[in-house]
């Protein structure tokens, strides 16, 4: 290979290990983030959104994948880049840590003697009894000395923690393992929804890419029941949920999956089967026929009939006025309102809205009439959003490797002593990778201990 081939190959190599690099693809990933936090993602945007923006703006959004940032061609390539410089950086650095711990410098040299903190001390027997005196005391007060000869004097080196300088390669290691599980999650993954109207069963889903997955199995929504908190003041029920849940029952070849019968999944409480996970996500009212009950009274006769109702159709009541459903609304406080009309013959035909959660605001009318909305056989369906993610386990493997090499990199320190001796004479010192105030406090308690003994 040529000089100029070399140089070329090498400047690669400098530039994904480059630490520029680093910060540059980390501040790039944090500015980018910002854009799948503002503009809104795939599959939660909601219609009123494009009314928003202009139709070249919408463009520009989706040819630059911004409705969904996170799995953007530009955004997986700066993940791929990281990791490419991550990796890089610890195949330069590693092979010089290694060795620094697994061959330390045993024999301190004489500007390792100038710089690292230092204490005297007068040794009184041989210098061979000295020797072995110290090392017992090194072994049981610190960790057990390597003893090399250098001439006339002999060095003791002693230390603690030494493998905690791989906990930034710990935590470059789980970076990569979290990556690789959001790849797996990404290819043999996906997210979905499904809405079930109550008594019917599903087998598949809608991906976000408008494609129906086959889940394996079937669901069926046995049921589904929504709670609402009181309205201030005490006016009936409001329009906000207290509580929705839906309750399933999973079957698989035709046969119930046990513990898996009349299954309940609520808000923050999800099922999972399979590796597949069911949120509660949504609900509403199914948009097949439905029939609506409503109770009349004379107020006159004091007389009560009840009657149904289907939209579009008709009822006769007793006294010979045709009553009708012509529209259903929803009404924020008041639940659901039905606006009925009342034709009476010779005469104009009445309008009037009847709420369901305020049975008695239609008596305020004064009519001859008062109707209370009972209730409703229409069906609910609810709405879950579904996810496989078969990486979860390995990011979560990742996670806590990354909390690991965290507390080794942060918290625990090499620590390293010396005791350089001679006939008569010997000086200890100390060096430690961080917090080097705690360490001095150590090595202070070491040093006069040390100065007790007779040694």
């Amino acid at each position: 290979m040529s000089t100029n081939q070399r140089s070329f190959v090498q400047q690669i190599w400098d530039f994904f290990c480059s630490l520029k690099l680093t910060l540059f693809v980390l501040i790039t990933l944090a500015i980018t983030s910002i854009i799948g936090t503002v503009i809104p993602q795939y599959p939660n945007i909601d219609e009123r959104y494009w009314g928003t923006i202009s139709a070249g703006r919408k463009l520009l959004y989706e040819r630059l994948g911004f409705f969904d940032m996170y799995h953007s061609w530009w955004f997986l390539a700066l993940l791929a880049l990281f990791s490419v410089n991550l990796i890089c950086c610890s195949i330069k650095r590693l092979p010089h840590v290694f060795k620094f711990v697994s061959e330390p410098a045993t024999v301190l040299s004489e500007t390792q003697q100038k710089i690292f903190t230092s204490k005297d001390l007068k040794l009184s027997g041989s210098l061979e009894d000295s020797r072995d005196k110290l090392a017992a005391f090194l072994s049981s007060h610190f960790s057990s000395p390597t003893i090399t000869q250098v001439g006339n004097q002999y060095h003791l080196f002693a230390q603690k923690n030494a493998w905690c300088r791989l906990g930034v390669y710990v935590v470059h290691f789980s970076i990569l393992v979290i990556m690789a599980g959001t790849i797996i999650g990404n290819l043999w993954g996906y997210k979905g929804f499904v809405a079930i109207v109550e008594g019917e069963t599903v087998n598949t889903i809608k991906a976000r890419n408008g494609k129906d997955i086959a889940l394996g199995f079937e669901v069926k929504c046995d049921q589904f029941t929504v709670s609402f908190y009181d309205a201030p003041g005490g006016g009936g029920p409001s329009q906000m949920p207290k509580e929705f849940k839906s309750i399933l029952t999973l079957t698989e070849n035709g046969k119930e999956v046990p513990g898996y019968k009349h299954a309940r999944v609520v808000v923050n409480e999800p099922l999972s089967y399979k590796g597949i996970t069911f949120y509660q996500s949504s609900y509403g009212q199914a948009n097949d026929p439905s029939t609506f009950f409503f109770t009349v009274k004379n107020r006159t006769t004091a007389k009560t009939e009840q009657i149904a109702l289907r939209p579009g159709s008709q009822t006769r009541l007793a006294d010979g006025r045709l009553i009708s459903i012509v529209d259903l609304t929803d009404n924020p406080g008041e639940g659901t309102a039905a606006v009925l009309s009342v034709n009476d013959k010779g005469a104009e035909p009445k309008f009037f809205k009847v709420f369901k959660n305020n049975p008695t605001l239609d008596e305020l009318r004064g009519d001859s009439l008062i109707f209370t909305f009972i209730g409703t056989d229409a069906r609910m369906y609810t709405g879950l959003q579904v996810n496989k993610d078969p990486g979860v386990w390995v990011v979560w493997t990742g996670c806590i490797m990354m909390c690991l090499g965290l507390c080794i990199a942060f918290f625990m320190s090499h620590k390293r002593v010396w005791i350089v001796m001679q006939h008569g004479y010997a000086r200890i010192y100390g060096n430690a990778s961080k917090n080097q105030p705690a360490f001095m406090t150590e090595f202070e308690a070491l040093s006069e201990e040390l100065q007790k003994q007779n040694i």
